[in-house]
């Protein structure tokens, strides 16, 4: 048994060894010491504290590098500012901007003493209140340059607790990197000479330059404002007003198409919502509430339905939601397919994925430059605002459905002989259903989000009044306003969502 024991020392020592290239006994013995007790434990190493974030770097625990590196980095800070710094700037330039109004004043002076001014009283007691001033800024600015040595002792006290926090949690650190390193040995390793040249050369830039920057903010004017030219972004932004203009002319007969499509679509559900009786259209929903999540969201929705209807929100209200209703059907009717094909094509995915990251970063008025370029301003505009904005969640989560289906259950459906098509409508599918709804009901909700904005283009519906309400600072009718879209979302979402699951 101690031989056994003895041999897994020894092996474990070897392992040391081989992580850490250099100090093997020093880490041999600490190492072992913190693994006698689970949890951090106390030790110190001197020259990880006297190197700081180099150390930390050199070993390749670059996070902690960074965290090291931007506390010391303080430190240094207030060293250089009591050093070298010109601490009483900021005073003096207003001491200066007070004497050059005080010589103002004083030549107003003569002048109305000249002229036997009326004013002159006001300008002697105006002169006095810049006098008082003027000293108060000179007395502050040598009050501040005077507290050099409070600066030094403060940015001492601070690098030497970082130091000593470095010491302390370096030893604990590389343990738990030496831990990972056992079982994966792509994890850094060693004192390596190039990454200790990369810490040492970073660290000294961002020290060296942060401490003129804050110490003598005007010796290198580098460093205050980014070296640009604002012909470089005229000259971009022509290219990219000369890329529309070519796609527009070369593309007009597509998007002409795509606005008559948008056109014809919008209509089509316009008529069914807002030309239909609304008892006939309040009727439905409320059945279809009933049907999709039973008689509490029913009730829910005739309530909802009845304040669009008794604050004159019907119409508005119809024609927000077949807007909504139109780019959400687009949405769905494309996502669902293109999720399934990226599920089913990995490198296809690789493609799409950035696309969507795009999609859903860029802010939502954005979109709204090229989709006026290209199309023109009007509901289709609106429509196709809202789609792009909205289509990203049911792809991913379409994706994430497919992927999340067990494999074990899939091979089984093969095993007894599912065909593809098989396979994908009553396996695939199926266990993929409640996170692909989520995904459709994200995109319609992120759809309606998109309203007030898209009214800015001429969408019309609820998010117009919330813009006049903007525009008049309406604060009234705006929330009345706000508070139709919100029923309109939730009505959409309870349908959606269906009944809870027990």
């Amino acid at each position: 048994m101690k031989d056994n024991v003895k041999t897994v020392s020894q092996d474990l020592d070897v392992l040391i060894s081989q992580f850490v290239s250099s100090g093997a006994a020093y880490y041999r013995k600490t190492f072992h010491y913190m693994m006698e007790a689970p949890g951090y434990r106390f030790t110190l190493n001197w020259i990880a504290g006297i190197l700081g974030p180099i150390w930390f770097g050199a070993r390749g625990l670059w996070s902690w590098f960074l965290t090291m590196l931007v506390l010391e980095t303080i430190a240094y800070i207030q060293l250089a500012n009591g050093l070298f710094g010109d601490l009483g700037r900021v005073s003096r330039e207003r001491a200066e901007s007070i004497a050059a109004t005080l010589d103002l004043r004083r030549q107003q002076i003569e002048v109305a003493e000249q002229a036997k001014s009326g004013s002159l009283e006001a300008l002697k007691r105006a002169a006095q209140s810049l006098e008082a001033a003027l000293a108060d800024a000179q007395a502050a600015a040598a009050a501040a340059d005077a507290t050099g040595l409070t600066y030094i002792v403060f940015g001492l006290v601070l690098l030497a607790i970082f130091k000593f926090a470095s010491a302390a949690i370096a030893n604990w650190v590389l343990e738990g990197q030496f831990t990972r390193w056992r079982s994966d040995k792509s994890v850094s390793s060693g004192f390596s000479s190039a990454r200790l040249i990369v810490a040492t050369a970073l660290s000294s830039v961002v020290v060296v330059l942060s401490a003129i920057k804050f110490a003598r903010p005007d010796a290198v004017a580098l460093l205050e404002t980014f070296p640009n030219d604002r012909n470089w972004r005229l000259a971009v932004g022509d290219w990219v007003q000369a890329g529309f203009d070519w796609a527009k002319t070369s593309g007009r007969g597509f998007f002409d198409s795509l606005t008559f499509g948008m056109r014809v679509l919008l209509d089509s559900v316009e008529t069914v919502l807002v030309v239909t009786p609304w008892p006939v259209v309040a009727l439905v929903i409320i059945m279809l509430a009933y049907l999709s999540a039973g008689p509490r969201v029913a009730i829910f929705t005739g309530a909802a339905l009845a304040y669009l209807g008794l604050l004159d929100f019907w119409d508005k209200a119809m024609t927000t939601v077949a807007l909504l209703g139109a780019a959400a059907l687009i949405s769905i009717t494309l996502g669902v397919p293109l999720g399934i094909l990226c599920a089913r094509r990995p490198r296809l995915f690789a493609v799409v994925r950035p696309i969507l990251d795009f999609m859903q970063s860029m802010p939502s008025f954005v979109y709204l430059i090229p989709v006026v370029a290209f199309i023109g301003s009007g509901k289709p505009a609106g429509v196709v605002a809202t789609m792009i904005f909205g289509s990203p969640p049911v792809i991913r989560f379409t994706v994430l459905g497919l992927q999340q289906v067990p494999p074990t259950v899939r091979e089984a459906a093969l095993a007894f002989g599912a065909s593809p098509r098989y396979l994908l409508w009553k396996v695939d599918l199926p266990l993929a259903a409640k996170t692909i709804m989520a995904g459709v009901n994200q995109t319609i909700l992120l759809s309606l989000a998109m309203v007030v904005v898209a009214s800015l283009i001429g969408a019309k519906g609820l998010g117009e009044d919330v813009l006049e309400a903007l525009q008049y600072a309406a604060a009234g009718q705006g929330i009345l306003a706000g508070l139709a879209i919100l029923f309109c979302a939730l009505i959409l979402d309870r349908i959606v969502a269906g009944k809870p699951n027990k």
